[in-house]
């Protein structure tokens, strides 16, 4: 059995998610802190070598994690970084017996994610529109916030888009997803414009990114989560993530009656179930316009 060092093994692991794999930067990051803390947990215990843990080592570390006060949703991810990890060691004979195999997730209720109207989506064009920023800049924050919600783009499928990848003649976006899947996001009539005025001004300065600020600068994830926690200011929500702007996106499309399957193709989901929780927003925002507007609902309960 080849030499087995945890920290040795995750960066084996890290590395071919990298290359082979074409996971995104903020993947690879998650994965590290997660797999990095538990490598801390083994050096503490005396354990170096990947096949001295056992399930027992594993239940004693989920049990740190509970009483560090972690939430389940937390523990869950912290899990599936753990499970990559063995499974990665079974595969390359670093280990002869999965010892994770055994071992649960948390019950994770999920939360109804949240949304924006699209009355306020306009409100955020206007926003920038109206703002004192070069007028380069106003171009790349408009087209971002169009992406994000007339596509349903992720921000690492944002940031990682090239010129090429832009197909206006056939109004569709070729888009990098999760796992190195592709997928073409079609583009509406609105964010059709926008596009080629964004593409003119592209192909005038000779830049292969697609997305640039001031003085050509490649726009990177931080700089999309400024901008949207800042433009989302006006709005009552708990977090103001640009994944806010893709489930709007998602949401409104089967407010208008979209076809689920439809959307998860769209979205780019795995699986159905994952695109199951728009349904539940949907009936969410029906039965919350129900009790601010029928005038039965003061005495009925739904």
């Amino acid at each position: 059995m080849p030499n087995g060092n945890i920290k040795n093994i995750i960066g084996r692991l890290l590395s071919e998610m990298s290359g082979v794999n074409r996971v995104s930067q903020n993947t690879i990051d998650a994965y590290s802190i997660d797999l990095n803390q538990f490598a801390g947990f083994c050096e503490e215990i005396g354990i170096s070598s990947i096949d001295q843990i056992s399930e027992r080592h594993l239940r004693n570390y989920l049990v740190n994690l509970n009483e560090a006060g972690l939430s389940k949703t937390s523990v869950a991810r912290k899990l599936s970084s753990l499970r990559k990890l063995f499974q990665f060691a079974f595969k390359n004979n670093f280990i002869k017996t999965n010892p994770i195999k055994k071992i649960p997730n948390p019950k994770v209720k999920r939360k109804l994610p949240e949304t924006i109207s699209a009355s306020y989506y306009e409100e955020i064009l206007a926003k920038i529109d109206s703002s004192e920023e070069d007028d380069e800049i106003k171009r790349a924050n408009k087209i971002i916030v169009e992406l994000l919600y007339g596509c349903a783009l992720r921000v690492s499928e944002l940031t990682a888009l090239k010129l090429k990848d832009i197909d206006l003649d056939n109004r569709v976006i070729k888009v990098w997803g999760k796992g190195s899947k592709t997928r073409y996001a079609p583009v509406g009539s609105k964010t059709h414009k926008i596009l080629k005025e964004y593409i003119a001004f592209l192909e005038s300065k000779s830049h292969d990114d697609f997305l640039i600020k001031l003085k050509g600068k490649p726009v990177d994830r931080f700089y999309v989560y400024r901008l949207v926690k800042k433009l989302l200011s006006g709005y009552e929500l708990k977090r103001k993530s640009p994944h806010i702007l893709r489930h709007s996106s998602a949401t409104h499309m089967l407010d208008n009656d979209a076809d689920l399957l439809a959307v998860k193709e769209f979205l780019g989901h795995e699986n159905l179930s994952t695109t199951q929780i728009y349904t539940h927003v949907s009936i969410e925002r029906i039965k919350k316009i129900y009790k601010q507007a029928h005038p039965k609902s003061k005495k009925e309960s739904l």
